[in-house]
């Protein structure tokens, strides 16, 4: 884990409980590597189930992660702790002022974030597995991954640049991120139907503020991820 201190100009240290293939886990990442927020990696293995442990149940009695400390506020909810960071710590900001550009972020943040990812997280696989059968996992994120990825093809048409809602990385692009990622790398989705996703995931990748938080760069990381 990568101790550092409060950032800021905070007295407390942020301390980030996280999960390296966690895509909720990424968004924040991102967002405190794009505010140049230090903080302590606190690693919870959810194929070990630590995210159900009595400590952790403390910080978040849903067994999710991430959870956020700040001082003696504890935050555990990515959405939520997005918005947490941008109050706080207001440099870079996640949002831009424009309240349609706005409320076009918070839709594409949605759209992933209660379209998308919920149906793919280890409990839904898991129950996908025990009640239809293992082969049936990759075909069920498909779809939804599928769905979603349409939807927001459609909506960021008019307001991408060389992001998602323009030239400057907010909201939207934090939640597109890991879920790009994890269509291409875990569930094989082919992303020559979605050109405009397509092209501004390679935009992510000159971005170290992105990289540095991605999956593979975590401290939990398993060495094959690495390779």
């Amino acid at each position: 884990m990568a101790e550092t201190g409060g950032g800021g100009g905070e007295s407390t240290k942020l301390q980030l409980y996280s999960y390296w293939r966690s895509s909720c886990s990424c968004r924040v990442r991102i967002a405190l590597n794009l505010k140049g927020l230090d903080y302590e990696y606190k690693a919870v293995n959810l194929v070990k189930g630590e995210q159900f442990s009595p400590e952790f149940l403390k910080l978040n009695p849903m067994g999710f992660v991430p959870a956020l400390v700040d001082g003696d506020i504890v935050i555990s909810d990515s959405f939520a702790i997005l918005m947490y960071l941008e109050e706080k710590y207001p440099q870079n900001p996640l949002l831009p002022k424009d309240p349609k550009l706005k409320a076009i972020n918070f839709q594409a943040a949605n759209i992933v974030s209660a379209n998308i990812q919920p149906l793919q997280n280890l409990a839904i696989l898991k129950y996908i597995e025990d009640k239809v059968g293992p082969n049936e996992k990759v075909p069920w994120c498909q779809t939804h991954i599928k769905k979603g990825f349409a939807a927001l093809e459609k909506l960021l048409k008019s307001y991408a640049g060389k992001y998602a809602t323009g030239d400057e990385i907010y909201l939207a692009d934090l939640f597109l991120v890991p879920q790009i990622h994890g269509a291409i790398n875990r569930f094989n989705v082919d992303m020559n139907e979605y050109p405009l996703l397509s092209r501004i995931y390679e935009a992510y990748k000159e971005v170290p503020a992105i990289q540095n938080a991605m999956p593979e760069k975590q401290p939990d990381a398993p060495a094959e991820a690495r390779a």
